[in-house]
């Protein structure tokens, strides 16, 4: 239990970590599965190491000392990382097997395309689950996912990767707004504008050889699944990716203004992380999301043919 000279007590951290948690040194060995003079030696071992007191003791209650509440305060988020690194990456079998979670950095991609098919992929798989988070940030190894979605963040962690779409810009509204109309459309109505994918509207000018000063703007909202409801009912233009749009241009809810379609140079990734509890799965979601991005991506070309 004890260590050599420089070498740190992680064992020690360990128990004094429980007993800041349960505010008792009985209740953290019955937490830790040992007995109360075990973890009474480690923190004694610990406070020797730093050269503090860490617990102040008044009748049957357990304090901490300002260094005390100091040091659990900053080992603590250390420690569950740790922890729950370890246990995300286990390779002992789980008893939901046939079950991933997939994370998303593309919420409308989610809403309007992955989620409306995933029954086609339970049934391909013998009724795997499929679990939907959606995060803009950073993805880190400490997060549950067996597979993150998106465009534009970067997975350091050891992984296999599909490039599943390769992004195209269409500009869309209600059919009676625009009739029979080409690129004149955009003169008479305004242009919503995506403050989450500020890139998009300068993209699709620049392709068209247009600038800020030939269109209308229209009103701002954070993500294209909150534009969705406004373009379709009122009388405006959206510029979006032609993928999370087809479906309603399919259903005649929206129109694609004639020549208005062009590459933005983004491309769409699945990474299917090593860590996974289920990489088999997680692959095999990866192959079926970029069939049904090839899919969709025909289905679009149709619609504005």
């Amino acid at each position: 239990m004890g260590s050599e000279v420089g070498d740190v007590p992680l064992n020690a951290i360990r128990a004094f970590s429980m007993i800041a948690r349960e505010r008792s040194v009985t209740k953290a060995a019955e937490a830790l599965g040992t007995t109360q003079s075990s973890v009474s030696r480690y923190l004694a071992v610990l406070e020797d190491y730093l050269g503090a007191d860490l617990i102040k003791r008044q009748g049957r209650n357990t304090e901490l000392t300002d260094f005390g509440r100091l040091f659990a305060n900053t080992v603590a988020e250390p420690l569950d990382h740790i922890s729950f690194t370890a246990r995300r990456m286990r390779r002992k079998e789980r008893q939901e097997i046939n079950r991933i979670v997939v994370n998303s950095s593309l919420p409308t991609f989610a809403y309007t395309l992955l989620i409306p098919n995933l029954q086609e992929f339970s049934n391909e798989t013998g009724g795997a689950v499929v679990d939907v988070m959606s995060s803009l940030s950073l993805p880190s190894s400490t997060e549950g996912f067996d597979v993150l979605l998106t465009r534009d963040l970067a997975l350091v962690e050891p992984s296999d990767h599909w490039e599943i779409y390769h992004e195209h810009l269409v500009c869309v509204s209600s059919p009676r707004h625009i009739g029979e109309k080409g690129m004149t459309a955009i003169k008479s109505l305004p242009i919503l504008t995506i403050t989450s994918r500020p890139d998009i509207l300068p993209t699709w000018l620049k392709a068209h050889g247009l600038s800020s000063d030939d269109i209308k703007p229209g009103a701002r909202y954070d993500h294209h699944y909150l534009a969705l409801p406004a373009v379709t009912t009122g009388k405006c233009l959206l510029v979006a990716p032609e993928i999370i749009v087809s479906g309603l241009v399919r259903n005649g809810l929206l129109k694609v203004v004639p020549g208005s379609r062009a590459p933005s140079g983004m491309q769409y990734r699945a990474y299917a992380v090593d860590r996974s509890d289920n990489p088999e799965l997680a692959r095999a979601f990866c192959r079926w999301l970029m069939r049904l991005c090839r899919k969709e991506a025909l289905l679009d070309t149709d619609s504005i043919a």
